[in-house]
């Protein structure tokens, strides 16, 4: 009789142990780790930066991902440098991640040239049809999906909101990028608009050397304004740009929140940071065997109008009370 009853406890926990197996096996899975690639468009030090890893982050840990735990991802930061993205692109390949985060549609291109197979999520791209990065917004094709950062009718709003803050401007400096569609594209919606606001455009290009001098030259001159479309490399340059306006005393609009945290007059566009925490979910998904070419590209939730009143009386301008009333910040 101890036999038997040693014999079944021997199966009992022979069985019991192989009914965990698959739990353990499942439980290991779980825990596997899994590699992201990141080529972000800006500088590591750029708080802006910080800001957009801290959703992506935040995003991921929501859905069950930890770095360190069972993910780890890789960051390059391309510095709105063509050079440097090209680098960093066959870098991060090299590294084989599961996925990889483009940070900005400026480095999608780099990153199409040498990752012909692996998924890649971008964020913040401006039209990723008329750019080739997809073949349509409700069906991607491909390996590439994501987040595009605004329509380009929203160029015209920028006008708009510089003659309501500062009625007298009648010449309008638009920096924008020549050498990219998105860039013309922007300059020729506020070239569009411009008289029935009885303003004259001219545009400036993006490089360093160029915004200072086109913008000191243009300043010389009376009733200007300045309006900064979404480009890079602008965003790197928007200290200088910024310091630019505040020097000449022009009134400027800018297309991201940061410009107006910077000392920026006011700002019109899309929050930058959210679409970063929006893509962990596109992560996870193609983590967790979805594809790129099944996940449809998302457009902007949400757009922030912010201003700079401090900047505002440095200048001499009065904000009109309807619009402080509908902005999202006011910076004192």
């Amino acid at each position: 009789m101890a036999s038997h009853i040693a014999r079944r406890r021997f199966l009992a926990t022979l069985l019991g142990g192989a009914a965990a197996w698959p739990l353990a096996a499942r439980a290991q899975q779980r825990e596997q780790m899994r590699r992201i690639g990141a080529l972000m468009n800006l500088t590591a030090d750029d708080p802006e930066a910080s800001a957009r890893v801290t959703a992506l982050a935040q995003g991921l840990q929501q859905l069950g991902w930890t770095v360190g735990r069972n993910l780890q991802i890789d960051y390059r930061w391309g510095a709105a440098d063509a050079d440097r993205s090209r680098r960093y692109a066959a870098e991060l390949v090299a590294l084989v991640p599961d996925v990889i985060l483009a940070g900005g549609g400026s480095v999608v291109g780099p990153l199409l040239q040498v990752a012909r197979n692996v998924p890649i999520v971008f964020v913040n791209a401006v039209d990723p049809v008329g750019a080739g990065l997809v073949d349509s917004l409700a069906q991607p094709g491909g390996h590439v999906t994501g987040f595009t950062l605004f329509e380009y009718s929203i160029s015209a709003k920028w006008l708009e909101l510089l003659k309501e803050i500062a009625p007298r401007v009648t010449r309008a400096a638009v920096i924008r990028n020549a050498a990219g569609p998105s860039g013309n594209a922007q300059f020729a919606v506020i070239q569009a608009a411009a008289p029935s606001f009885g303003v004259e455009v001219r545009p400036v290009g993006v490089h360093d050397d160029e915004i200072e001098r086109a913008v000191t030259a243009f300043a010389r001159s009376s009733n200007g304004g300045l309006i900064v479309t979404s480009i890079q490399p602008a965003a790197v340059h928007r200290e200088l740009i910024v310091a630019l306006a505040a020097r000449h005393r022009l009134p400027a609009v800018y297309p991201y929140h940061y410009y107006a945290t910077s000392g920026g007059l006011i700002s019109y566009g899309p929050d930058t940071t959210d679409p970063f925490r929006r893509a962990a979910d596109y992560v996870d998904r193609i983590l967790k065997g979805e594809k790129p070419a099944d996940l449809p590209v998302q457009a902007p939730t949400k757009y922030e109008l912010v201003i700079n009143l401090k900047t505002a009386r440095a200048l001499g301008l009065q904000i009109p009370d309807k619009l402080i009333a509908i902005a999202d910040e006011v910076i004192e």
